[in-house]
C-alpha cells in the first residue's frame, strides 16, 4: 500500500499523551490479551472463547511513552483515515447526491474514554455512533499480525476502513434502525441482524478498496489478499475453531470467516452501494 510521504486527515483527536492505565497482566499475558481483544471491537467478532482458557486481568500500569512504532502507526491512520473521507465523499456525492460527513478519530495510548464507555487497550478500537467517532489505540497493529496472522498495511488498513464504514452505517442511519429493532428480538434473531450489520461494513470496506485502486492508485500487488486474509481470520467460526471449540453458529454475531471474505469481495467487484444490502439479502 503507497501510504508513506501523503497527506493525512485533520480528523484526528490526539490523546495519546493525556495519561491512561490498563495493561494486561497474567493468563494469555498481555500482547495477547489485546490482540484478542482487538479483533473483538474492532472488527466485530464474538472473542469471549478466545479468552476462556487464559483468561487475564487489567493492572493499573500507567504508561504514557511513546515509541517509534506508535508514531508511525499514528501517521499510517492518518493516511487511511484521509483515504477514506475522500473516497466516501465521492461515493455519496456519485451514488447518493449527498454530503458525506467524515468521522473524528481519536488516538488513545491505554485508556481513555468515550460517550458509549471506556476504551483501553484490552477493549480494543470501536465506533461509538453517539459522538461518531473512532477509537484506536496504537498499539493494535502488532498484536493484530503477531496474535492473528492478519499482516501486511493493508490488512491494517482493511480494519480501519472497517470501522469507519460503521460511520457510513451511521451517517446513512442504518446503523440506528438496526439497533433499534435489536432491542424488542430474541438473542438469536439480535445476533442475526448483529451479522449483517457486520457483514455490510465488509461490503463497504471492499467498496472503499476498489476506489483507493482506481481513484488514488495506492493498491499494490498483494494488498487485496491481505484484506481477504485479514477477513478470513477474524470470522467468528475460524476463532472459535482456534479456540479449541466447536463453532456454533446460533452464537456468531459478526460472520464467518466465508461470509466476511465474500461481502467484501462483492464491495470490492461491484463498488456499488445498494449491492451491499445485507439485511434483504436471501442468504448471507
Amino acid at each position: 500500500m503507497k501510504w508513506k510521504g501523503r497527506q493525512g486527515s485533520r480528523n484526528i483527536e490526539d490523546r495519546r499523551r493525556s495519561g491512561g492505565a490498563g495493561r494486561a497482566a497474567g493468563g494469555i499475558g498481555g500482547v495477547g490479551l489485546i490482540a484478542v481483544l482487538v479483533i473483538g471491537y474492532f472488527l466485530g467478532v464474538d472473542v469471549t472463547p478466545l479468552l476462556n482458557s487464559g483468561g487475564g486481568q487489567i493492572s493499573g500500569e500507567t504508561s504514557t511513552q511513546l515509541t517509534q512504532a506508535d508514531e508511525q502507526a499514528a501517521e499510517f491512520v492518518s493516511v487511511t483515515l484521509a483515504d477514506t473521507e475522500t473516497i466516501w465523499s465521492e461515493v455519496f456525492e456519485e451514488q447518493l447526491g449527498q454530503s458525506y460527513r467524515p468521522a473524528t478519530l481519536v488516538l488513545f495510548k491505554g485508556a481513555t474514554q468515550s460517550p458509549c464507555g471506556g476504551a483501553s487497550g484490552a477493549s480494543g478500537p470501536f465506533y461509538c455512533p453517539v459522538d461518531k467517532k473512532a477509537y484506536l489505540d496504537t498499539d493494535f497493529f502488532t498484536t493484530l499480525s503477531r496474535r492473528l496472522g492478519a499482516s501486511g498495511d493493508f490488512a491494517a488498513a482493511y480494519v480501519v476502513a472497517h470501522e469507519i464504514a460503521h460511520h457510513v452505517q451511521n451517517e446513512l442511519g442504518i446503523l440506528s434502525q438496526a439497533n433499534k429493532a435489536r432491542q424488542s428480538m430474541s438473542q438469536s434473531e439480535s445476533n442475526r441482524v448483529s451479522v449483517m450489520i457486520e457483514l455490510q461494513a465488509d461490503c463497504f470496506s471492499g467498496i472503499w478498496s476498489r476506489y483507493a485502486q482506481e481513484q488514488l492508485g495506492t493498491i499494490e500487488r498483494g494488498d487485496l489478499a491481505e484484506a481477504l486474509n485479514a477477513a478470513r481470520q477474524i470470522g467468528d467460526d475460524t476463532l472459535q475453531r482456534n479456540a479449541g471449540q466447536r463453532p456454533n453458529p446460533h452464537s456468531f454475531t459478526h460472520g464467518t470467516s466465508a461470509q466476511r471474505e465474500s461481502w467484501f469481495q462483492r464491495g470490492f467487484e461491484t463498488a456499488r452501494l445498494q449491492d451491499c444490502d445485507t439485511f434483504s439479502a436471501n442468504r448471507l
